[in-house]
């Protein structure tokens, strides 16, 4: 499909041109790499091309080279600037889920392959504990708790039959506090708190985490090619290998890794009917001095008045940055809003989402004072990025079988920072045969 047949709103789309920056990105406008190889003309050949560089492109790299792969061997392509997608626009959570999701897990995949699937969010966050550890990543990364905190009785109460499911089922409860009422009040510094669940967690600054794995191939041999995109794989009629068409040349690669997340079915159309893209925001906010100091927060949040309406927020514990996430189907917005969420364009962002976003926060801390702020505090910046929905709500990982030689790793949900145990376990798969 050619970028000219695009089809807006579905993940058979390039990223657009010109993006809104992130909090992440504005603060990481020194990397070197940023335009790597931008007007350069790609070569004609690699054994391996990897089609994205954001975390989830940089690690698979980084892992291959890891295994044995020299990273001469390796293309990265990027559509945009380097790391440019969901990895440097999402909210800076490592969140798993500790429970919650059972119960829907289990109606798609039994209830074995859901307690696997938490189990493994619960591993993924001490593999990247592990891995942050070990190769001394400066990425800001927190290793704290987090609170699920119920914001209504019928919220409460579908927590505690989710968390009685998982128990049920076998599941490993004994990380998790619970917290009631006044308890629950005081615990999260949430005057409305029903309830609140609490359990390990971290949060990161995700834009210097993929940009740490893409220095570290690049320095190792790996070519990186922005404003890059791949916009058409087909077999070489020469060789029978991958032809990876490009702006500025053809590759031929012996195995193509796909990393695009909500754009993967441009180059993977059969993908389309499983996979759509949903328009996420989130917003940076300069404390006032109830969150400044040792008032700051120590633990990431979910506040939920639903399933699907709640507010994600972290403080960042390096310059005490709070930021606020908004949850992608919310009622309290209009039906335009919710509508336009629907969408692979992250150029701007949606006002009344930040008001919105303002409004709850104030309702939920009311210690925040918004109406007293001095300048600099309060809404710093705002802005958009684009999460990949699976229709089973998990990611698609591994061998594409009708395409011998090309791999996929995306459709994360909104959920990639908790979710990326396929890559830290398996992705030296690729590097078979």
């Amino acid at each position: 499909m050619s970028p000219l047949s695009q089809k807006e709103g579905s993940s058979r789309s390039l990223p657009n041109q010109t993006p809104c920056l992130s909090y992440w990105q504005r603060t990481t406008r020194a990397f070197p790499h940023l335009h790597a190889n931008k007007d350069a003309k790609v070569p004609s050949n690699s054994k391996y091309v990897v089609v994205g560089s954001g975390i989830s492109g940089s690690l698979t790299a980084f892992e291959l080279i890891e295994g044995g792969v020299k990273g001469e061997d390796i293309v990265i392509l990027e559509a945009r600037e380097a790391a440019s997608g969901a990895s440097s626009r999402n909210a800076g959570h490592v969140r798993p889920d500790a429970f919650r999701g059972f119960s829907a897990y289990s109606k798609v995949h039994g209830e074995e392959q859901a307690l696997k699937i938490i189990q493994d969010e619960r591993l993924v966050l001490q593999r990247v504990d592990e891995f942050v550890t070990k190769h001394n990543v400066p990425c800001d990364f927190n290793l704290t708790t987090t609170f699920d905190v119920c914001m209504t009785p019928e919220f409460a109460a579908y927590e505690k039959e989710s968390l009685e499911s998982f128990k049920k089922a076998g599941g490993d409860t004994s990380y998790i506090k619970f917290y009631e009422g006044r308890d629950a009040q005081q615990k999260t510094k949430v005057p409305g708190a029903i309830a609140a669940y609490e359990w390990p967690a971290g949060s990161s600054h995700p834009a210097k985490l993929a940009q740490f794995l893409l220095q570290t191939v690049i320095s190792k041999g790996a070519k990186l090619f922005t404003f890059c995109p791949a916009t058409e794989v087909k077999v070489s009629s020469s060789s029978g290998l991958w032809d990876v068409h490009t702006p500025r040349g053809v590759i031929t690669a012996e195995k193509v890794i796909h990393c695009t997340n909500a754009h993967a079915a441009l180059l993977l159309p059969h993908l389309d009917p499983y996979m759509r893209p949903n328009r996420a925001q989130a917003h940076s906010i300069i404390p006032t001095p109830a969150f400044c100091g040792d008032q700051a927060l120590r633990s990431t949040f979910s506040l939920r008045y639903s399933l699907h309406h709640f507010y994600s927020l972290i403080q960042r514990q390096a310059d005490g940055t709070l930021v606020l996430g908004v949850s992608r189907s919310n009622p309290t917005l209009s039906p335009e809003t919710i509508a336009g969420r629907l969408s692979t364009d992250d150029t701007r962002y949606n006002e009344e989402i930040v008001q919105d976003a303002l409004r709850s926060f104030g309702e939920m801390f009311p210690d925040y004072v918004p109406d007293t702020t001095m300048h600099g505090e309060g809404l710093d910046h705002a802005w958009t990025g684009i999460i990949a929905m699976t229709t089973d709500s998990v990611p698609f990982v591994g061998a594409i079988e009708s395409l011998p030689g090309q791999y996929i790793c995306a459709g994360f949900n909104g959920h990639g920072g908790s979710n990326l145990h396929p890559i830290f376990f398996n992705i030296n798969k690729a590097n078979q045969n």
